[in-house]
């Protein structure tokens, strides 16, 4: 069974990724890298929930209307967290010198 990520995990996870910043740069990163270890962990949730009970359900406004198929909220929200899950990672990637950058990258992009 894969370990279970928590918020504290996924932060040391990003600064061990980020840590060859300059320390006046990875002192501003610490506040994107406590962000997106947040939003990471919101989407883990969101996608459990997701995979436990779908995308759509059956709604009716009252017992007098028929039911009809909608987006779920727990799917509406894991689309603007991973928007701002990938805003956030997009500026830590920034952040890195251009050499560094695609090595970021693809450790960010590993499972961690």
């Amino acid at each position: 069974m894969a370990k279970k990520r928590t918020e504290k995990s996924e932060i040391n996870r990003l600064s061990r990724i980020f840590k060859a910043l300059p320390p006046n740069q990875f002192a501003v990163a610490q506040g994107l890298i406590v962000q997106a270890a947040r939003l990471r962990i919101r989407l883990d949730q969101l996608w459990e929930d997701i995979q436990e009970n779908g995308e759509t359900e059956l709604f009716s406004q009252s017992a007098n209307t028929e039911p009809y198929q909608r987006e779920r909220p727990a799917a509406r929200l894991f689309t603007a967290t991973d928007k701002n899950y990938q805003s956030v990672i997009k500026q830590l990637v920034e952040m890195a010198p251009p050499s560094q950058s695609k090595s970021k990258l693809a450790e960010l992009m590993k499972d961690g």
